[in-house]
């Protein structure tokens, strides 16, 4: 059997982090007696701020860079960041949005077989590696794309990269591989 074409496979992104600066600096105790949603740390040295919609969290440090996790789409997490930035404003902070870089990508995607482990990570010797003792998956790594694909026997795959688009790529890119180590079914 031969990989077919017309399979769809249905690439879930569950996870974006991002990166901003406001350039200035952020009094974390002026934040977390005047903002809402927020949890101030001062142990750690930064405030903690939920956004509804879309739904985000984002670490605030005093020097005044911004890391916001939980968006489901690049746009949403720069649309997050804006709306992150302009809370600020209105608490007082000369706050202007630079520096927006999306740093992590993290989807899932379910394919439609079950997987031989073993013999995926014996046929693909360098680059995949599975300590089933450690973790349940193999971890298959490719450099080009900057990107890790976690593969489960189950055939579930998890997919982390730079961004959207080498997320998408890995998965094109792996899909062969693991479809001559499908599981047969009895």
């Amino acid at each position: 059997m031969e990989p077919s074409n017309d399979v769809a496979l249905d690439i879930i992104v569950t996870n974006v982090v991002s990166v901003f600066r406001t350039r200035c600096h952020l009094n974390l105790r002026t934040i977390g007696l005047e903002g809402n949603n927020v949890i101030y740390k001062p142990e750690v040295g930064k405030v903690l701020m939920k956004l509804r919609k879309p739904r985000i969290t984002a670490s605030i440090w005093s020097s005044g860079k911004i890391i916001c996790t939980g968006a489901t789409s690049e746009d949403e997490a720069k649309l997050g960041a804006r709306r992150l930035a302009r809370c600020l404003q209105k608490i007082g902070f000369k706050v202007r949005f630079s520096d927006f870089k999306v740093v992590n990508v993290l989807a899932v995607c379910s394919l439609p077989f079950q997987i031989r482990l073993i013999e995926f990570t014996k046929n693909n010797r360098p680059i995949a590696s599975y300590e089933p003792e450690l973790h349940p998956a193999a971890t298959y790594r490719i450099k080009t794309l900057r990107s890790t694909v976690q593969v489960f026997s189950t055939g579930s795959i998890t997919v982390t990269g730079p961004n959207v688009q080498s997320v998408a790529s890995a998965v094109e890119q792996i899909y062969p591989l693991l479809f001559e180590c499908q599981k047969t079914l009895v």
